[in-house]
């Protein structure tokens, strides 16, 4: 059943948690509403065990997400006379980067500002031929991207500080050049079926193992390579001792589909 958090929809089947994005009308931009289900809904991706894997994407507009409302961020300065910022709980998404369960970015239009911190945020990221990626705060929103200081491990460091200096868009292409998008399809049908197809795989899969190895990966980028395979040793301390780790060998030796039970 699809539930509603804010301006964002929320649907759990088949061990797979869809959140969209649902402002179509406002390009999909992050307003107070939007930002703070999403938060929620992190939580709750996090809390429950039926969910293995998440897709993120948007209603279908031709803008994944175009980032912070600036509209909304003007009149709620205007009426209140604080900034946007301070009605939100997690305004960089930082809650999103610490979701153990792996999130998989199907999105359907150009990504921009925020819609590129939000793609960055997730493990696996889909995207639609055609479509721009930028980060524009320079040039539209006068504020910064403090939020982008992964991208120093995930892009080439001079492509990088062209995008923050000019708040230039791109051509997703480069960016699939560039390995930081790991598919681009041609349709939006086609972008949520590769998501949909990524997802099943990851879901099938044990679910330790999985978390495991999303955690040592972010965990080794933040901590360099001597400390991240420190690092790495102990998060799978739990997951060699699981009864899942007993589980594989035995089904292969009994030639069938391992039952995962995520313990």
């Amino acid at each position: 059943m699809t539930t509603k958090q804010g301006d964002v929809l929320f649907d759990v089947a088949d061990g797979i948690a869809t959140v969209t994005i649902n402002r179509p009308e406002k390009r999909n931009s992050l307003s107070v509403d939007a930002t703070n289900g999403l938060y929620d809904i992190w939580e709750q991706v996090d809390a429950r065990s039926d969910v293995r894997v998440a897709i993120l994407t948007s209603a279908d507009c031709g803008t994944f997400c175009a980032g912070l409302d600036l509209k909304e961020a003007a009149r709620i300065k205007a009426e209140q006379g604080v900034d946007i910022l301070s009605l939100m709980r997690d305004p960089f998404h930082q809650r999103m980067r610490k979701v153990r369960k792996p999130i998989i970015a199907a999105m359907t239009g150009h990504l921009i500002a925020g819609g590129m911190m939000l793609s960055l945020n997730c493990d696996i990221r889909v995207g639609l031929a055609g479509t721009k990626v930028g980060i524009t705060e320079t040039k539209i929103a006068g504020r910064g991207s403090p939020w982008a200081v992964p991208l120093l491990w995930m892009l080439p460091q001079p492509f990088y500080m062209e995008m923050v200096l000019t708040g230039e868009l791109y051509p997703i292409q480069r960016f699939l050049e560039l390995g930081f998008i790991n598919y681009v399809e041609d349709s939006a049908d086609a972008v949520r079926a590769r998501a949909r197809t990524l997802a099943e795989s990851i879901r099938d899969n044990a679910p330790l193992s999985v978390m495991a190895g999303k955690e040592y990966i972010l965990t080794s980028m933040s901590v360099g390579c001597d400390l991240g395979l420190e690092f790495a040793n102990r998060i799978y301390r739990e997951v060699y001792a699981s009864e899942d780790a007993q589980e594989g060998p035995r089904a292969f030796a009994e030639g069938r589909k391992p039952v995962w039970k995520g313990r």
